[in-house]
Protein backbone atom coordinates (compact mmCIF):
# COMPACT_ATOMS: atom_id res chain seq x y z
CA UNK A 1 0.00 0.00 0.00
CA UNK A 2 0.97 3.24 -0.42
CA UNK A 3 1.82 6.26 1.63
CA UNK A 4 1.69 10.09 1.58
CA UNK A 5 3.41 12.15 4.04
CA UNK A 6 3.41 15.30 5.46
CA UNK A 7 6.64 16.76 7.63
CA UNK A 8 5.80 20.25 9.63
CA UNK A 9 8.30 21.68 11.79
CA UNK A 10 7.05 22.64 15.66
CA UNK A 11 8.22 23.15 18.72
CA UNK A 12 7.90 20.79 21.87
CA UNK A 13 4.93 22.88 23.30
CA UNK A 14 2.88 22.71 19.94
CA UNK A 15 4.10 19.15 19.38
CA UNK A 16 1.71 17.22 21.14
CA UNK A 17 -1.27 19.11 20.27
CA UNK A 18 -0.24 18.76 16.59
CA UNK A 19 -0.08 15.49 16.58
CA UNK A 20 -3.47 15.03 18.16
CA UNK A 21 -4.98 17.12 15.67
CA UNK A 22 -3.92 15.12 12.71
CA UNK A 23 -4.51 11.74 13.88
CA UNK A 24 -8.65 13.12 14.21
CA UNK A 25 -8.50 14.21 10.45
CA UNK A 26 -7.24 10.95 9.31
CA UNK A 27 -3.39 10.26 9.70
CA UNK A 28 -2.75 6.54 10.22
CA UNK A 29 0.20 7.07 12.53
CA UNK A 30 2.47 10.77 13.72
CA UNK A 31 5.87 10.43 14.84
CA UNK A 32 8.10 13.25 16.15
CA UNK A 33 11.34 14.00 15.08
CA UNK A 34 14.28 15.79 16.52
CA UNK A 35 15.35 18.14 13.50
CA UNK A 36 18.52 19.05 15.22
CA UNK A 37 19.20 15.32 16.42
CA UNK A 38 19.64 16.35 20.22
CA UNK A 39 19.53 13.23 22.42
CA UNK A 40 16.82 12.61 24.88
CA UNK A 41 17.95 10.71 27.86
CA UNK A 42 16.61 9.28 30.76
CA UNK A 43 12.37 9.99 30.18
CA UNK A 44 10.27 9.33 33.26
CA UNK A 45 8.04 6.71 33.41
CA UNK A 46 5.14 6.94 30.63
CA UNK A 47 6.55 10.18 29.85
CA UNK A 48 6.16 11.38 26.07
CA UNK A 49 9.80 13.39 25.81
CA UNK A 50 9.48 15.94 23.01
CA UNK A 51 11.94 19.43 22.25
CA UNK A 52 12.74 22.52 20.61
CA UNK A 53 12.50 22.29 17.17
CA UNK A 54 10.89 18.99 16.48
CA UNK A 55 9.90 18.28 13.74
CA UNK A 56 5.89 16.16 13.01
CA UNK A 57 5.58 13.65 10.81
CA UNK A 58 2.04 12.55 9.77
CA UNK A 59 1.43 9.29 6.91
CA UNK A 60 -1.81 9.37 5.31
CA UNK A 61 -3.18 6.91 3.05
CA UNK A 62 -1.98 7.65 -0.41
CA UNK A 63 -5.44 8.72 -2.25
CA UNK A 64 -6.07 11.48 0.84
CA UNK A 65 -6.40 14.99 -0.47
CA UNK A 66 -3.41 16.71 1.13
CA UNK A 67 -4.92 19.78 0.16
CA UNK A 68 -7.83 19.51 2.80
CA UNK A 69 -5.22 18.16 5.31
CA UNK A 70 -3.14 21.38 4.81
CA UNK A 71 -6.30 23.66 4.93
CA UNK A 72 -7.49 22.13 7.91
CA UNK A 73 -4.53 22.55 9.58
CA UNK A 74 -4.39 26.36 8.77
CA UNK A 75 -7.54 26.35 9.77
CA UNK A 76 -6.41 25.02 13.26
CA UNK A 77 -3.88 27.57 13.69
CA UNK A 78 -1.41 25.05 13.37
CA UNK A 79 -0.08 25.80 10.46
CA UNK A 80 1.09 29.47 9.01
CA UNK A 81 3.18 31.43 7.22
CA UNK A 82 5.61 30.83 9.50
CA UNK A 83 5.78 27.39 9.72
CA UNK A 84 7.62 24.95 6.95
CA UNK A 85 5.69 21.79 5.93
CA UNK A 86 6.56 19.26 3.12
CA UNK A 87 4.27 16.94 1.34
CA UNK A 88 6.24 13.58 -0.28
CA UNK A 89 4.88 10.42 -1.49
CA UNK A 90 6.34 7.28 0.52
CA UNK A 91 7.93 4.38 -1.64
CA UNK A 92 5.98 1.36 -1.14
CA UNK A 93 8.44 -1.15 0.10
CA UNK A 94 8.57 -4.28 1.93
CA UNK A 95 8.83 -2.57 5.26
CA UNK A 96 9.72 -5.59 7.30
CA UNK A 97 12.48 -6.73 4.59
CA UNK A 98 13.15 -3.24 4.81
CA UNK A 99 13.63 -3.28 8.56
CA UNK A 100 16.04 -6.34 8.35
CA UNK A 101 18.14 -5.33 6.07
CA UNK A 102 19.58 -2.68 8.61
CA UNK A 103 20.93 -5.01 10.81
CA UNK A 104 24.55 -6.99 10.04
CA UNK A 105 26.50 -8.79 11.74
CA UNK A 106 29.10 -6.77 14.33
CA UNK A 107 32.17 -7.26 15.45
CA UNK A 108 32.80 -6.64 19.55
CA UNK A 109 37.00 -7.47 20.36
CA UNK A 110 38.84 -10.11 18.98
CA UNK A 111 36.52 -12.98 19.27
CA UNK A 112 32.94 -11.94 19.35
CA UNK A 113 30.29 -11.24 17.03
CA UNK A 114 26.66 -10.49 17.62
CA UNK A 115 24.85 -11.92 14.34
CA UNK A 116 20.80 -11.63 13.32
CA UNK A 117 19.22 -14.99 12.79
CA UNK A 118 18.80 -14.13 9.18
CA UNK A 119 22.42 -13.31 8.06
CA UNK A 120 25.37 -15.81 7.50
CA UNK A 121 27.65 -16.15 10.14
CA UNK A 122 31.22 -14.29 8.85
CA UNK A 123 33.69 -16.07 10.78
CA UNK A 124 32.03 -19.84 11.86
CA UNK A 125 35.52 -20.20 14.13
CA UNK A 126 34.86 -16.69 15.81
CA UNK A 127 32.48 -16.75 19.30
CA UNK A 128 28.94 -15.89 17.72
CA UNK A 129 26.24 -14.60 19.70
CA UNK A 130 22.77 -15.16 17.32
CA UNK A 131 20.42 -12.23 18.70
CA UNK A 132 17.60 -10.55 16.77
CA UNK A 133 16.27 -7.25 17.49
CA UNK A 134 13.45 -7.61 20.24
CA UNK A 135 11.04 -5.95 22.80
CA UNK A 136 13.83 -6.14 25.49
CA UNK A 137 17.24 -3.45 24.83
CA UNK A 138 19.90 -4.58 23.43
CA UNK A 139 21.25 -5.61 20.38
CA UNK A 140 24.91 -4.57 20.23
CA UNK A 141 23.64 -1.55 18.58
CA UNK A 142 24.41 0.97 21.10
CA UNK A 143 27.59 2.57 22.14
CA UNK A 144 27.37 1.44 25.58
CA UNK A 145 25.96 -2.20 25.07
CA UNK A 146 29.30 -2.52 22.38
CA UNK A 147 31.60 -0.85 25.24
CA UNK A 148 30.82 -3.85 27.20
CA UNK A 149 30.86 -6.41 25.03
CA UNK A 150 34.22 -5.38 23.91
CA UNK A 151 35.35 -5.20 27.69
CA UNK A 152 33.95 -9.32 28.45
CA UNK A 153 35.75 -10.05 25.11
CA UNK A 154 39.17 -8.70 27.02
CA UNK A 155 38.38 -10.37 29.95
CA UNK A 156 39.76 -14.35 30.50
CA UNK A 157 36.41 -15.89 31.40
CA UNK A 158 37.13 -19.41 31.69
CA UNK A 159 35.62 -21.01 34.95
CA UNK A 160 34.52 -17.46 36.05
CA UNK A 161 30.97 -16.50 37.16
CA UNK A 162 29.58 -13.56 35.55
CA UNK A 163 26.22 -11.37 36.61
CA UNK A 164 23.99 -9.07 34.20
CA UNK A 165 23.04 -6.33 36.16
CA UNK A 166 20.00 -5.44 33.71
CA UNK A 167 19.68 -7.99 31.58
CA UNK A 168 17.46 -6.61 29.18
CA UNK A 169 18.01 -9.22 26.15
CA UNK A 170 20.57 -11.23 28.00
CA UNK A 171 23.07 -9.68 25.58
CA UNK A 172 25.95 -9.58 27.91
CA UNK A 173 25.28 -12.39 30.01
CA UNK A 174 25.02 -14.73 26.98
CA UNK A 175 28.01 -12.90 25.34
CA UNK A 176 30.23 -14.32 28.49
CA UNK A 177 28.76 -17.34 28.58
CA UNK A 178 29.81 -18.02 24.30
CA UNK A 179 33.19 -16.23 25.66
CA UNK A 180 33.50 -19.00 28.20
CA UNK A 181 32.04 -18.18 31.41
CA UNK A 182 31.32 -21.27 33.88
CA UNK A 183 27.95 -19.93 34.54
CA UNK A 184 25.78 -16.39 34.51
CA UNK A 185 23.06 -14.65 36.04
CA UNK A 186 20.33 -12.42 34.77
CA UNK A 187 18.93 -9.61 37.10
CA UNK A 188 16.37 -7.24 35.69
CA UNK A 189 13.35 -5.14 36.80
CA UNK A 190 11.10 -6.17 33.70
CA UNK A 191 9.52 -9.53 32.90
CA UNK A 192 9.64 -9.50 29.47
CA UNK A 193 13.47 -8.92 29.75
CA UNK A 194 13.56 -12.24 31.53
CA UNK A 195 11.32 -13.82 28.84
CA UNK A 196 13.78 -12.31 26.12
CA UNK A 197 16.70 -13.40 27.81
CA UNK A 198 15.44 -16.61 27.77
CA UNK A 199 15.12 -17.17 24.51
CA UNK A 200 17.93 -15.55 23.59
CA UNK A 201 19.22 -18.03 25.79
CA UNK A 202 17.71 -21.20 24.55
CA UNK A 203 18.62 -19.80 20.80
CA UNK A 204 22.44 -19.66 21.37
CA UNK A 205 22.36 -23.09 23.42
CA UNK A 206 22.94 -21.44 26.71
CA UNK A 207 20.10 -21.69 28.80
CA UNK A 208 21.28 -24.53 31.05
CA UNK A 209 23.78 -22.34 32.12
CA UNK A 210 22.13 -18.74 32.44
CA UNK A 211 20.10 -18.17 35.55
CA UNK A 212 17.01 -15.61 35.65
CA UNK A 213 15.51 -13.28 38.38
CA UNK A 214 13.68 -10.19 38.53
CA UNK A 215 15.24 -7.82 40.68
CA UNK A 216 13.54 -8.37 44.33
CA UNK A 217 14.07 -12.33 44.13
CA UNK A 218 17.32 -12.75 43.10
CA UNK A 219 19.08 -14.63 45.97
CA UNK A 220 20.56 -12.58 48.78
CA UNK A 221 23.87 -13.98 48.66
CA UNK A 222 24.35 -13.77 44.78
CA UNK A 223 27.94 -13.37 44.19
CA UNK A 224 30.44 -13.28 41.33
CA UNK A 225 33.67 -12.74 39.68
CA UNK A 226 32.44 -10.51 37.29
CA UNK A 227 29.58 -8.11 37.41
CA UNK A 228 28.71 -5.88 34.20
CA UNK A 229 25.58 -3.23 34.34
CA UNK A 230 24.91 -1.10 31.55
CA UNK A 231 21.75 0.93 32.89
CA UNK A 232 21.77 4.48 33.13
CA UNK A 233 24.02 6.64 35.48
CA UNK A 234 21.44 7.84 38.24
CA UNK A 235 20.25 3.87 38.97
CA UNK A 236 23.93 3.04 39.00
CA UNK A 237 24.59 5.40 41.92
CA UNK A 238 21.43 4.50 43.37
CA UNK A 239 22.43 0.80 43.59
CA UNK A 240 25.95 1.24 44.43
CA UNK A 241 25.62 -0.85 47.92
CA UNK A 242 23.63 -3.28 45.86
CA UNK A 243 25.94 -3.70 42.88
CA UNK A 244 28.73 -3.72 44.95
CA UNK A 245 27.89 -6.61 47.33
CA UNK A 246 27.48 -8.62 44.02
CA UNK A 247 31.22 -8.40 43.35
CA UNK A 248 33.63 -11.18 44.76
CA UNK A 249 36.89 -10.12 46.15
CA UNK A 250 39.45 -8.91 43.43
CA UNK A 251 36.17 -9.40 41.21
CA UNK A 252 35.66 -7.41 38.23
CA UNK A 253 32.90 -4.66 37.77
CA UNK A 254 32.39 -3.00 34.37
CA UNK A 255 29.51 -0.24 34.40
CA UNK A 256 27.64 1.66 31.68
CA UNK A 257 24.94 3.50 30.19
CA UNK A 258 26.68 6.69 31.39
CA UNK A 259 27.25 9.84 29.46
CA UNK A 260 30.74 10.75 29.78
CA UNK A 261 29.35 14.41 31.30
CA UNK A 262 28.51 11.91 34.15
CA UNK A 263 31.31 9.46 34.66
CA UNK A 264 33.28 11.42 37.42
CA UNK A 265 29.70 11.24 39.38
CA UNK A 266 29.99 7.56 39.06
CA UNK A 267 33.12 6.72 39.69
CA UNK A 268 32.91 8.72 42.80
CA UNK A 269 30.63 6.73 43.76
CA UNK A 270 32.22 3.26 43.36
CA UNK A 271 35.98 4.51 43.76
CA UNK A 272 35.73 3.57 47.50
CA UNK A 273 35.39 -0.34 47.19
CA UNK A 274 37.12 -0.20 44.12
CA UNK A 275 40.52 0.01 41.92
CA UNK A 276 39.30 1.96 38.72
CA UNK A 277 40.73 1.65 35.48
CA UNK A 278 40.95 4.86 32.81
CA UNK A 279 37.34 5.61 31.32
CA UNK A 280 36.47 4.07 27.89
CA UNK A 281 34.46 6.61 25.81
CA UNK A 282 32.14 6.59 22.87
CA UNK A 283 30.16 8.53 21.01
CA UNK A 284 29.78 10.98 23.98
CA UNK A 285 28.73 7.80 26.38
CA UNK A 286 31.36 5.94 28.42
CA UNK A 287 32.04 2.50 30.30
CA UNK A 288 34.08 2.78 33.64
CA UNK A 289 35.66 -0.87 34.75
CA UNK A 290 37.60 -1.65 37.99
CA UNK A 291 38.51 -4.28 40.49
CA UNK A 292 37.19 -5.17 43.67
CA UNK A 293 39.42 -3.84 46.74
CA UNK A 294 40.76 -6.27 49.41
Amino acid sequence: MAWIQIRLNSTNEKAEQISDFLEEIGSVSVTFMDSQDTPIFEPLPGETRLWGNTDVIALFDAETDMNVVVDALKQAKHLDEHTAYKIEQIEDKDWEREWMDNFHPMQFGQRLWICPSWRDVPDPNAVNVMLDPGLAFGTGTHPTTALCLEWLDSLDLKDKTVIDFGCGSGILAIAALKLGAKSAVGIDIDPQAILASRNNAEQNGVADRLQLFLSDEKPSDLKADVVVANILAGPLKELYPVISQLVKPYGDLGLSGILATQAQSVCDAYAERFVLAPVAEREEWCRITGKLKA
